[in-house]
């Protein structure tokens, strides 16, 4: 039994850490040489996949693989697994494969003016970031396609988890509470995450399937700052309004879409989130000592 997981990075880290005692062999792929030694020095099987090249024997890796997960993000000219055709023509002749997860995003249903969003609500993405990975989605879909191994997509909301939450924004002097009204976001922690692709690759669907990973409650960013400044008796920062918020194009993007995400479909799988709102998520960390000066 061999994982192979294509892009080692925040979220991908946490579902090796939740499934490596599954596996036989775990094979990770990063970008830097860097990465590589010390993730090789912490006992993992490593390839470099990257723009500048990729190790000679990643495509045979592919070839024996019985799992396989890609959190690599595409860019202008698609998917950069799918592109590469040394990488393609492996996926395709893998038949030990039984099961194969790609992380997207929740961004590929675009505005919903705050109402709720299921796995079957077309997509119709807005910024050019979400156009990239519906491409990207349905280019895996394809490969799944027929007799091919059965695709995965899991549209993941806004991620967080130790390091990079609320708390350590806070204490980092970094936090800011914009408000923009009616504004609610769905979010998921990095934790949740790994246990949602833990129970798909538990019982893969025949023909692949399409998973919302989001918490319970989507809400307003503005109460997920003021829960943490409670939390470590800091003063609540003031309100932001959007309009005059100082924002990169890429943050100021995400306030144009306004939805709530539904995951009754991975509920229904047998998933059940470790933390299901912000509250509890926030609560965890502040007890494991997140933002403590």
């Amino acid at each position: 039994m061999t994982l192979v997981v294509l892009g080692y990075g925040y979220s991908s880290a946490a579902f090796v850490a939740a499934v490596r005692d599954r596996f036989e062999r775990v094979v990770v792929t990063v970008r830097g040489a860097d990465k590589a030694a010390r993730l090789a020095a912490e006992g993992l099987e490593v390839c470099r996949l990257g723009p500048d090249g990729m190790d000679p024997a990643l495509p045979g890796v592919i070839s024996t693989a019985t799992a396989l997960m890609s959190s690599v993000p595409p860019d202008s000219a698609g998917d950069p697994v799918l592109g590469r055709p040394e990488l393609a023509a492996a996926l395709a002749g893998a038949t030990g494969l039984r099961w194969v997860g790609y992380l997207s995003t929740v961004g590929v249903y675009g505005d919903h003016g705050g109402g709720w969003v299921d796995e079957d609500t077309p997509v119709r993405p807005v910024s050019p970031r979400s156009v990239q990975r519906v491409a990207a989605e349905q280019a895996w879909q394809a490969l799944g396609a027929g007799s091919g191994p059965p695709v995965h997509i899991f549209r993941l909301a806004g991620i967080y988890g130790p390091g990079q939450n609320a708390l350590a924004n806070l204490a980092g002097g970094t936090a800011r509470r914009i408000v923009k009204p009616g504004q609610v976001f769905n979010r998921i922690h990095v934790e949740d995450i790994a246990g949602a692709l833990a129970a798909s690759l538990q019982h893969p669907q025949p023909g692949g399937a399409v998973y919302n990973v989001t918490d319970d409650e989507p809400a307003p960013p503005q109460d997920v700052v003021a829960y943490a400044a409670d939390l470590l008796g800091m003063p609540v920062p003031p309100d932001l309004p959007f309009a005059s918020a100082e924002l990169s194009p890429m943050a100021r993007s995400f306030y144009g879409e306004n939805k709530r995400v539904s995951n009754a479909r991975l509920r229904a799988l047998g998933w059940v989130p470790r933390y299901p709102t912000y509250r509890e998520a926030l609560e965890g960390l502040f007890a494991a000592g997140e933002g403590r000066r």
